[in-house]
């Protein structure tokens, strides 16, 4: 084969992808999770490139692997933890990761309270993650500059070493609010040129968070009443101008307290006989005892 015919050579993308089947993921990741356009167009561009690289690779094109660590940078609640488990059967099934499986940590999960107590920590964590993602939420809490007998740094270097030499069979994803994430690599700035991507999760509006909602009662098996309705779209925006909202994180907690009042309201009833529909409707009642309307 002549380099003309080299340069016409075919590979067939479709079947690429259908044998990956990493289509199945992506649309899940749209319909499991409401809102993130930005986040998800990002997810998708990501498996674009790594497709087009495995086609590549099947034509002897071989530049080297992607670096594939990233940043997810939003405030609570945003869903970083559950694209990540996305972004890991994505690398699994493009062949990028072994087993596609997620490991998420924090800092109490890699750093020790003594001399010689966090390398094997963190060596610990690494091996559980290996062949897939791990995921290390509000990494910035292993930084520690005021405390000089703080033991964060030698585990960033460990994370730092691991991350050069064995980019082939693991992915760091660092995580948390996008300030202190900023804050965060400037001091590290051998951290901050290993990370290629970096995506940022948006609030939710008040719409989504509607949605999100009535999608977690679905779940639960659970439905909202007229008066419910009325009173969550109270709720949502008044819940969101108070100290510590966590988006999804927050509307589900609301939730939770509503199911605990309804069973109370129920109970208190004293029937013995109670309805299907009555056991799966949450009253407006039920929302307007929180604390947020008062």
């Amino acid at each position: 084969m002549n380099e003309l015919e080299d340069l016409n050579e075919l590979v067939d993308l479709e079947a690429l992808l259908a044998e990956s089947q990493v289509d199945e993921v992506l649309d899940e990741l749209e319909t499991e999770l409401i809102g993130l356009k930005p986040v998800k167009a990002r997810v998708r561009e990501i498996a674009s490139l790594l497709l087009i690289e495995r086609a590549r690779k099947s034509l002897g094109l071989d530049g080297g692997s992607p670096s594939l660590h990233m940043s997810f940078t939003g405030n609570p609640g945003t869903g970083k933890t559950t694209v990540a488990m996305r972004m890991a059967q994505v690398l699994h099934r493009l062949g990028y990761a072994r087993k596609g499986h997620l490991v998420a940590v924090t800092r109490d999960d890699l750093v020790g309270q003594y001399i010689g107590h966090t390398a094997p920590k963190t060596k610990d964590i690494l091996k559980k993650a290996m062949g897939g993602v791990l995921f290390i939420d509000e990494a910035y809490y292993l930084y520690r500059p005021e405390n000089e007998r703080d033991y964060g740094q030698e585990a960033i270097e460990i994370l730092l070493q691991v991350m050069e030499t064995q980019r082939d069979d693991l992915v760091v994803v660092v995580a948390g609010y996008a300030d202190r994430m900023e804050t965060f690599f400037r001091s590290n700035p051998g951290l901050s040129s290993r990370i290629a991507h970096h995506l940022e999760f948006p609030d939710y509006s008040a719409e989504e968070l509607e949605l999100i909602a009535q999608r977690m009662l679905a779940q639960m098996q659970y439905r909202l009443s007229a008066t419910g309705i009325a009173a969550l779209r109270e709720y949502i925006p008044l819940r969101m101008r108070r100290p510590h909202f966590a988006n999804a994180r927050s509307i589900r907690n609301a939730l939770d307290r509503a199911r605990l009042r309804q069973a109370n309201r129920l109970f208190g009833q004293k029937s013995a006989r109670l309805t299907r529909d009555q056991l799966m409707t949450i009253e407006g009642e039920d929302l307007r005892a929180s604390r947020v309307f008062s």
